[in-house]
């Protein structure tokens, strides 16, 4: 059974910068697509950045050229690096694991704030 747990979460001011962390149990991190989404309150859930087995990368347009995703399969893990935060980024940040628009294992999330 896969696990995924965040961490890194938490409260910053507008501009400032967070990162996530996520790390994966098992041992087929290495050969599936990862992912942050995120769900902000009375919003729906939305793909926020993903990156493949092999490295390609994608990030919704609200937060290209600010949220950075990599991974590190030796370790497990995945990072979400998140600059200039807005207000706007305000959300419950989950780690996924498969497709990046049908994940098959979710975190079970963390809280990110960006106060003005």
């Amino acid at each position: 059974q896969v696990q995924l747990v965040e961490s890194g979460g938490g409260l910053v001011q507008a501009g400032g910068s967070l990162r996530l962390s996520c790390a994966a149990s098992g041992s087929i991190f290495g050969s599936n697509t990862m992912g942050w989404y995120r769900q902000a309150p009375g919003k729906q859930r939305e793909l926020v950045a993903g990156i493949t087995s092999g490295g390609s990368t994608n990030y919704a347009d609200s937060v290209k050229g600010r949220f950075t995703i990599s991974r590190d399969n030796a370790m497990n893990t995945v990072l979400l690096q998140m600059n200039s935060l807005k207000p706007e980024d305000t959300a419950v940040y989950y780690c996924t694991m498969g497709p990046a628009y049908d994940p098959r294992f979710w975190g079970q999330g963390t809280q990110v704030t960006v106060s003005s």
